[in-house]
């Protein structure tokens, strides 16, 4: 199984709620760079935050790759979501190659916790983070990081 992870780009400061913040041309970029990591990866959905800058980012990498499969939106990938409650609806998923577009904290606590067992060591995400995982089951402390990339 690969879990990728992937984290906003960069967004406006602030708009009238934080849901409602939109991608900057920055972040914009940053997103289509760290999409032309996952060319040629088999990627079966992208499960994507109702946030408005993670739906902008998810649509940035559906049309960089030319992807045509689902694009899922999901309430529990806000970023003050449980990895419990991730951990919960992932294993229901039939799915091996899938990518979350998501928000810290929680990104960074779930891929630490998939790859060390502990919630309190997440990995580092800046904004258009990719953090790629593997393993033969989704389960904490199952996974292995196999990269991680952080935008220029």
């Amino acid at each position: 199984m690969k879990l990728w992870l992937l984290r906003h780009g960069e967004a406006e400061p602030r708009a009238r709620t934080d849901a409602e913040r939109n991608l900057t041309a920055a972040g914009q970029l940053e997103v289509e760079h760290a999409a032309s990591h996952l060319q040629g990866q088999p990627l079966q959905a992208i499960l994507v935050s109702p946030y408005q800058r993670a739906q902008q980012t998810a649509e940035i990498v559906r049309q960089t790759l030319g992807f045509t499969g689902a694009v899922e939106t999901v309430p529990w990938l806000t970023p003050e979501s449980d990895p419990k409650d991730a951990m919960l609806y992932l294993d229901r998923r039939i799915e091996q190659h899938l990518l979350l577009v998501t928000h810290q904290p929680f990104v960074g606590v779930l891929g630490g916790w998939l790859v060390s067992g502990h919630r309190d060591a997440p990995l580092s995400m800046a904004t258009a983070s990719l953090a790629e995982l593997e393993g033969d089951h989704l389960a904490t402390g199952s996974m292995r990081l196999a990269g991680l990339r952080h935008p220029e």
